[in-house]
């Protein structure tokens, strides 16, 4: 094993590594208006496979209305008390007779009305899921 200091000169991130043929390390890094990751420089976090990830998903014949829906992404994003929620998706019935799609990422909802469905149908996928405290948000 080999370390090195650091000094003026020094590029690595303050952080030290075995040398071999390759160097790896693990990093973080924060997104801004300059970010190269190509997520256009709004906040998420890059997630390593290591992590462990679980999903909920039920079937439902409750109907929500598309305030209902944008509540329930809004507060997704608010606050983590829920997990952290990384992808939720599903088709709903709408109360007015339509069908409202919605989708969700990190930071980002999206409720439209789309193709019917036979059931509602949701998933939510992140880590640390409170199914409970979920099904208690969507009223099922």
């Amino acid at each position: 094993e080999h370390h090195h200091d650091h000094d003026e000169d020094c590029h690595c991130h303050e952080h030290h590594h075995d040398h071999d043929e390759e160097c790896h390390h693990e990093h973080h890094h924060d997104h801004d208006e300059e970010c190269s990751c190509g997520c256009g420089g709004h906040g998420h976090h890059h997630h390593h496979a290591d992590e462990v990830f679980s999903s909920f998903g039920a079937e439902t014949t409750k109907k929500f209305t598309r305030e209902r829906l944008e509540e329930i992404l809004d507060t997704f994003s608010e606050s983590d008390e829920y997990g952290m929620i990384l992808r939720a998706k599903g088709i709903v019935e709408c109360e007015c007779g339509s069908w409202l799609h919605f989708d969700y990422v990190p930071g980002e909802g999206d409720v439209r009305v789309g193709s019917a469905g036979i059931i509602g149908r949701l998933c939510v996928i992140g880590s640390g899921l409170d199914n409970d405290r979920i099904k208690e948000l969507f009223g099922i």
